[in-house]
């Protein structure tokens, strides 16, 4: 597509080896010479895409960290060549990408319950260590073009904390991906640290704040919406996992949303809230897989997510790609790589339809105030508080996040 520049941040979930799927977004979007990015927040999974894009993005422009991603996951995928932790021949024969009948996938799974991984694994060890230091120049990170920010849980005060380049190391982005069932908690600066899916998934502040770009494309990989009630054990402990990594995602959105509606947009945190427009990458297919496939690491597998994060990012890119730096009426939108454009405005997660079409009529007069606003909407905001952290400068992030 020959067109102006577009400078865009991205947003990486994390999701175990279900981040091959971001691997294959990120290879798609790569190949597009006018999107330029800006900043990547990324947690476990798509923390580490985020360093190993942005590490070969220092050397010769897109074809080194297209290289990068796939390198870095053939690397974790030999790693796993010898692990118990893979399909038997029904699954291989009826084609399922899962562990669920797994004898040693079981046997690990209850012995998560109750052992410690300080019981199991006394020293600590990580196979991903080794592959960051072989996939990822730590010391380049500093001066990479692009802005990185990663989040790890304080396992002390329950807050994310978030690393930029300088502080980006493989500690950090283990610290991002430890599940505290399985790794011991990762140590930094004298404070210990678990899974920053626990507090932001990915942390999308950073981007508002600290990145000029005003669009930015989230790429999710844990179904927010998964059709039935889960009856089984293992349903029900999958979807538990879902909804606890998507919590603070959906929550920090909604957050922001709200404020667009109460913020003065003609100065500071309220004019960049007002330009913001995120648009999502996601792919029904996930919904088909469970999280024992998380622990798969089979090539096949990789390759599998792969192309369907190719096929996602395809499908933005002709549905919604001229959204991307336009500045129309509605700047905060979300789009899915399957949906199609609708005449209704989509909504925030919890928003309703009939909500987002009251909110597609409220424009922002010359001087910033909501034309169409009502006394009562703004007491309601004052009701929920607000209006309160808005009138006293608070940005509503620092009750999420430690820096």
């Amino acid at each position: 597509m020959d067109r102006e520049p577009v400078s865009v941040d991205l947003g990486l979930q994390g999701g175990g080896a279900h981040g091959a799927f971001t691997w294959g977004v990120l290879d798609r979007l790569l190949e597009e010479s006018w999107l330029m990015f800006d900043g990547i927040s990324g947690t476990s999974a798509g923390a580490m895409n985020a360093a190993v894009m942005a590490d070969g993005l220092t050397e010769s422009g897109p074809p080194q960290p297209r290289l990068a991603l796939e390198q870095f996951w053939k690397r974790v995928s030999d790693a796993a060549l010898l692990s118990p932790l893979r399909r038997g021949p029904i699954e291989i024969l009826t084609g399922r990408w899962t562990l669920d009948y797994s004898p040693v996938f079981a046997v690990l799974d209850v012995a998560a319950r109750v052992l410690s991984p300080y019981d199991t694994n006394p020293f600590g060890s990580n196979p991903l260590t080794q592959i960051l230091a072989d996939s990822v120049r730590f010391d380049r990170l500093p001066a990479a073009p692009i802005k990185l920010f990663v989040t790890a849980t304080n396992v002390r005060t329950g807050r994310g904390r978030v690393f930029r380049n300088p502080e980006i190391t493989p500690d950090v982005l283990l610290a991002s991906a430890c599940l505290p069932t399985m790794f011991q908690a990762v140590e930094i600066d004298g404070e210990a640290y678990w899974d920053g899916g626990y507090s932001g998934n990915p942390s999308m502040a950073p981007l508002i704040r600290e990145c000029h770009a005003s669009d930015t494309i989230l790429v999710q990989i844990n179904p927010i919406e998964r059709p039935g009630t889960p009856k089984t054990a293992r349903e029900i402990h999958n979807r538990l996992n879902e909804i606890a990594f998507n919590a603070t995602l959906i929550k920090e959105l909604r957050m922001a949303a709200l404020l667009r509606q109460v913020v003065d947009p003609g100065s500071g945190e309220g004019a960049i809230l007002a330009k913001m427009r995120i648009h999502r990458i996601a792919s029904d297919a996930m919904i088909d897989l469970g999280y024992s496939s998380k622990l798969l690491a089979e090539w096949e597998f990789f390759c599998m997510l792969r192309d369907e994060g190719r096929r996602s990012a395809e499908a933005f890119l002709e549905a919604h790609g001229a959204d991307l730096g336009s500045t129309g009426s509605r700047s905060t939108r979300t789009s899915t790589s399957r949906a199609r454009r609708s005449s209704t405005p989509r909504s925030w997660p919890g928003c309703t339809r009939s909500a987002a079409r009251r909110r597609s009529s409220v424009r922002y007069g010359r001087r910033g105030r909501r034309a169409g606003a009502t006394s009562r909407d703004r007491e309601h905001h004052r009701h929920h508080g607000l209006g309160l952290a808005v009138g006293r400068n608070i940005p509503f992030y620092a009750l999420l996040y430690e820096a």
